[in-house]
């Protein structure tokens, strides 16, 4: 992500205010009142800021006690698990290099969320799930342990479940089935297609749509949010990452959901008013707020 890349113009405001379902502020340029502001001033209410870490999660809780148009989910993300217990030498996540902490070290990690889930302003669990685009072979017991781990959490503390499932569709799928879904489940930045939406809707999983559905390659996730119930849809910017067309490349941020809202409303052949305000109510009922 080109840091000194123009941040995209605001967009023409929603005429029905929406949530940003997953973004990470902590990762964006400006403070989080200049963010939520500029998202506020095109209709753009409420965000849900999502933890990947021990240090973020503790941050997205902190900043959601602090905000009202801010709710918290808090997580190891499933790259984090296997740098717990394996080591980061090369530091490639933003905590410098870090030497292998074992099963210990994992367990301790998701005890610490554990608590954070249990916070009133703490609305989710994630994003947890797998990712076998990131994470080899090697890291693929303690990916799987982590997700379990959190999927009893959300369960036990009546939260959502925030799902991040890269490259790893059919075990994602499959370790819900064997350890039970949370009553609440999103796919956020959903990226599977109109078969496994069709699965998705079966289970009542909730789908969350970024801002890739406008890249010219992604007809596959068009032709899901096309099949994809109106009742399970939710928008997500994913910010800083995933800016939406025509600004591919360029930081994303909450206030550039509008665009993205547009082109979904585009692909269900729909009026942006009944997509958002579906979407409004879906987000409210997937976070329970």
């Amino acid at each position: 992500m080109p840091s000194n890349a123009e941040a995209p113009p605001p967009p023409t405001p929603l005429r029905v205010p929406v949530a940003d379902s997953h973004t990470h502020l902590d990762m964006q340029s400006g403070t989080v009142e200049e963010a939520l502001a500029k998202a506020a001033s095109v209709g753009v209410t409420t965000v849900v800021q999502v933890g990947c870490d021990v240090k973020g999660s503790r941050w997205a809780a902190e900043t959601a006690a602090a905000h009202d148009a801010v709710h918290a989910t808090v997580a190891l993300h499933p790259n984090e698990a296997p740098r717990i217990v394996h080591g980061d030498p090369d530091g490639w996540s933003r905590q410098g290099a870090r030497t292998a902490g074992g099963s210990g070290a994992l367990d301790e990690a998701l005890s610490e969320i554990d608590r954070l889930a249990a916070l009133p302003q703490v609305r989710g669990v994630g994003e947890t799930g797998l990712d076998h685009f990131r994470t080899g072979p090697e890291g693929k017991d303690a990916q799987e342990r982590s997700f379990r781990a959190h999927i009893e959490m959300a369960k036990r503390h009546g939260k959502a479940l925030v799902i991040h499932d890269r490259d790893a569709h059919a075990d994602v799928l499959r370790i819900l089935k064997e350890e039970g879904a949370p009553e609440r489940t999103v796919f956020h930045c959903y990226s599977g297609d109109a078969a496994m939406a069709e699965i998705c809707a079966r289970a009542g999983y909730y789908m969350s749509f970024a801002g890739n559905m406008t890249f010219k390659n992604a007809q596959p996730l068009r032709d899901a949010l096309a099949v994809a119930p109106l009742e399970l849809v939710l928008v997500e910017t994913d910010a800083p990452f995933l800016t939406p067309a025509p600004y591919r490349g360029r930081p994303n941020a909450p206030y550039l959901i509008p665009v993205t809202v547009r082109a979904m409303a585009a692909v269900r052949g729909v009026d942006e008013d009944v997509l958002a305000t579906a979407i409004s109510a879906n987000t409210a009922r997937a976070f329970d707020y």
